[in-house]
């Protein structure tokens, strides 16, 4: 799986530049503040539909301009595939693949990427939203339906919310509540068979690669935490959806009184440990960087497994925060696909990797 080109139009700094990869390692480099992220966010963009940074199009669309477009060339499961993607102030986002119209979530099936940046290195001692977000766009890329579903639950949620928010003033609302409450229980119960599927193949791969990376023998281990009623989250959806009913009975008369929705899938967490001790609360700060990058390893591995194609790695500007030691360890495990990485130290990388090279200044990108 490969990127060729993108060609970004009005797209966050850049008016209109094109540009061809390497089908192996491409290195981006330049000064801070120049457009290097945007560029790797413009391939995030292809493959999801939305960006990494931001999940509002308006942010990305450049100042002064109305619309945005990219366009990529990629290759994938034996055949090349065109991609354009057009959004505007006030007007539908359009994407095409082939001059298909398509929607994001279908997006995955023509461009698969794993994105490392310098933010997943706080996945480990942040809050719980961090972890949920990396299963979320990791799930999303091999199960389109679950991309759908997670809106589907999104939606739900806020309607919820505002129910439970404004009841007091308007009691009718309490008539659709239980309908809101069963919908948000079905789509919890399937998101919990996909979160839970995904979390035990992340815990047998990572597991190998951490112990691999740590060179000390550390146990790394991944469990995954939902509604405290679900006593197997493996267990058929219908099986799921009752006790997940049982959770909101017992909360219901809690929701309504603090105003906020307190059954679903929206306080989902990994637990994290290394060597049986809770990684956020205790893990050193070489820890914390060992288990992030086994972690986004792990995604990388479990991808190829699922599809037999290696999913294009993105990473963006994290060598600068990695030691020596697990600088190495990365750039020796990136062979095998495609791989574009943003840094600053554009000839030891370029040495390091034998990759191609691209400087980016103020939106221009220039190759090396």
């Amino acid at each position: 799986m490969k990127v060729n080109s993108v060609r970004l139009e009005s797209f966050r700094n850049y008016e209109d530049q094109f540009v061809e990869f390497s089908p192996n390692i491409n290195v981006i480099t330049g000064a801070n503040a120049q457009g290097k992220t945007n560029l790797l966010e413009s391939v995030f963009f292809l493959s999801c539909g939305h960006g990494f940074r931001t999940r509002n199009d308006r942010e990305l669309i450049r100042f002064g301009s109305e619309t945005a477009r990219l366009i990529g060339d990629v290759s994938s499961q034996g055949r090349d595939k065109h991609i354009e993607i057009t959004m505007g102030q006030g007007r539908k986002k359009q994407i095409l693949c082939n001059n298909v119209k398509k929607t994001a979530s279908e997006l995955p099936e023509a461009l698969r990427v794993v994105l490392f940046s310098p933010d997943d290195l706080n996945m480990i001692k942040e809050g719980a939203k961090e972890r949920r977000r990396f299963l979320d766009i990791a799930i999303s890329q091999l199960r389109p339906g679950y991309a759908a579903l997670l809106s589907d639950f999104n939606r739900l949620y806020e309607n919820k919310r505002h129910i439970l928010n404004d009841w007091r003033e308007k009691s009718s609302l309490l008539d659709v509540l239980d309908d809101f409450s069963q919908s948000l229980n079905q789509c919890s119960a399937r998101i919990i068979r996909y979160r839970a599927a995904y979390a035990k193949r992340l815990n047998e791969t990572a597991a190998p690669i951490h112990l691999e990376f740590s060179g000390s023998g550390e146990k790394l281990s991944i469990v995954y935490k939902t509604v405290s009623t679900v006593s197997d989250p493996f267990a058929p959806v219908e099986e799921i959806y009752e006790q997940i009913c049982e959770h909101q009975k017992n909360h219901r008369e809690a929701e309504l009184a603090s105003g906020n929705v307190l059954t679903g899938i929206h306080k989902d967490d990994l637990e994290i440990e290394i060597n049986g001790i809770n990684a956020r609360s205790f893990a050193s700060q070489g820890q914390t960087r060992t288990a992030a990058l086994s972690l986004k390893m792990s995604e990388r591995e479990i991808s190829f497994v699922e599809t037999g194609e290696q999913p294009v790695l993105l990473l963006d500007d994290v060598l600068s925060e990695l030691d020596s030691t697990r600088q190495e360890y990365v750039l020796n495990r990136i062979g095998g696909g495609q791989t574009l990485i943003s840094c600053c130290e554009d000839e030891q990388i370029k040495k390091r990797t034998g990759g191609k090279v691209f400087t980016v200044t103020s939106g221009k990108i220039a190759e090396s």
